[in-house]
């Protein structure tokens, strides 16, 4: 009875994110991705230069905000905890169910989605820079602020604030920890209620510590990370560098196939790359603006550039790695999915220790994760609620979700995620969309001064119609 009941449950979760994403969402976000391309003239594409310049700290006047006293996190800091989000199970199991599920040709839907989607998120990170708020020890702010701020509309940022508190503070939380304490059960033989009280511990101890200590937590382990299996994926890439081309045409050909057309499996590609897509970069979705609210920048541009250039990483490297990987293997016939589809590509080219490095690498990607979902969860409950209560019992929550994590039903999480990503997604572009002639305006502020040969800044009066809604940039 209890199982028919879970059965019956999955059932309407699956209808319902069927619904959902073939008929809202991916509209919604494909017509942002190319709206905001064209109105932002291509600005992924022409700036890389500066998005490189910014991240790594080159221009001359990186801050010109800061308030004296107050602990400065660059545009690095802010961009290593969107990535640590960005970086996570998505990467790795994310893409390998992608391809389960949808084929090769669902890795094509995925590239397309970050070119375009990084336009996106150029937007939603622009604008939690534009209306981000003073806090005590940096600053804070992402779609609920510039939703009750920009829009005057409280009970959208409200709305907001809960479905990104459901999404990544419990249900996202319950993929990372499970993905995490299936890949090292099943590589070291450990029980999954141990490694579930150990991941609980070592999430506790770095949440308790406030954004300074995630954002260095983020800043050591999100390079490191991300640079290692990179260096992995291009290893095995040249060993078998003859056989790239035909995956390459693998990949296209399962896209855009005459089997596929008649198939109906172009339609599952394009749905699948596209979630998939989204839910490892999350262009659009209204999650990163979070952690791009609290960098300490000179023009709220920087940010936006520096947040677009994380789609492009996440995306076209650390998710083409994943693909190379299991397509060069062939192991994505094999009826394998998820974490340990990659595993087995990992461990057919590399032996038996690549099963121990998507261990550790699933560990880091996963725990980072985690990390980073909880202070995507912190900010919007302090949006809700004042009480400083409610904060240190979110974190006692979040401390349940990941040894829930260790317990439940990978499936059911996975259906919770995607429809609670899917309905914060369409409020957030939403908002988004009503907003972006700030946008647009601060884009053509940014150029003219460059072209003036000026460092850009950004002064609130320089917006006299919105000025008094601005808190910060004096």
């Amino acid at each position: 009875m209890e199982l028919l009941s879970a059965t019956c449950v999955l059932d309407v979760l699956n209808v319902a994110n069927d619904y959902l994403w073939t008929y809202v969402v991916i509209v919604l976000l494909v017509f942002c991705a190319l709206y905001f391309t064209l109105r932002l003239q291509g600005v992924q594409f022409r700036m890389l230069k500066d998005m490189w310049r910014v991240m790594l700290g080159r221009d001359r006047k990186q801050v010109a905000s800061n308030e004296k006293g107050t602990r400065r996190i660059g545009s690095f800091g802010a961009f290593a905890v969107s990535l640590s989000s960005r970086v996570g199970t998505g990467n790795l199991a994310g893409v390998a169910s992608a391809i389960f599920v949808g084929g090769p040709g669902a890795v094509f839907w995925m590239w397309v989605m970050a070119l375009f989607g990084a336009a996106t998120a150029f937007v939603e990170a622009t604008l939690a820079q534009l209306y981000k708020k003073k806090g005590i020890d940096s600053f804070y702010g992402g779609p609920a602020y510039y939703m009750q701020t920009g829009l005057k509309r409280r009970w959208m940022g409200v709305l907001f604030a809960i479905l990104i508190t459901i999404t990544f503070g419990m249900a996202n939380q319950v993929v990372q920890s499970n993905t995490l304490c299936d890949a090292l059960s099943n590589a070291m033989g450990v029980d999954k209620l141990w490694v579930g009280i150990v991941l609980t511990l070592a999430t506790l101890v770095i949440i308790f510590g406030g954004i300074q200590r995630i954002s260095r937590f983020s800043s050591m382990v999100v390079p490191f990370m991300a640079v290692g299996y990179f260096l992995l994926a291009l290893y095995i890439v040249l060993t078998n560098i003859f056989v790239l081309p035909s995956v390459i045409a693998l990949i296209f050909k399962s896209a855009f196939g005459f089997e596929q057309v008649v198939g109906g499996t172009v339609g599952v590609a394009i749905m699948q790359g596209v979630k998939r897509g989204l839910f490892s970069n999350e262009a659009g979705e209204g999650s990163a603006p979070n952690a791009a609210a609290i960098a300490d920048t000179s023009h709220p541009v920087k940010q936006g550039l520096v947040q677009a250039l994380g789609v492009f990483v996440d995306t076209l490297v650390i998710c083409t790695c994943t693909a190379f990987i299991i397509l060069i293997s062939g192991q994505y016939t094999s009826g394998a999915d998820g974490i340990l589809l990659t595993s087995l590509a990992v461990e057919s080219q590399i032996g038996i220790v690549g099963r121990y490095f998507i261990t550790v690498a699933i560990f880091l990607f996963a725990y980072s994760t985690i990390i980073a979902n909880y202070f995507y969860g912190e900010t919007n409950i302090r949006f809700v609620t004042s009480r400083p209560y409610a904060v240190q019992l979110f974190r006692i929550i979040t401390g349940g979700t990941v040894m829930l994590g260790a317990l439940v039903s990978l499936q059911t999480a996975w259906s919770m995620v995607d429809i609670m990503m899917g309905l914060m997604t369409l409020v957030n572009l939403v908002a988004i969309l009503l907003l972006s002639g700030k946008v647009f305006a601060l884009l053509r502020n940014y150029i003219a001064q460059k072209r003036e040969g000026k460092e850009p800044e950004f002064h609130r009066h320089m917006m006299p119609d919105i000025e008094k809604d601005l808190e910060c940039w004096e």
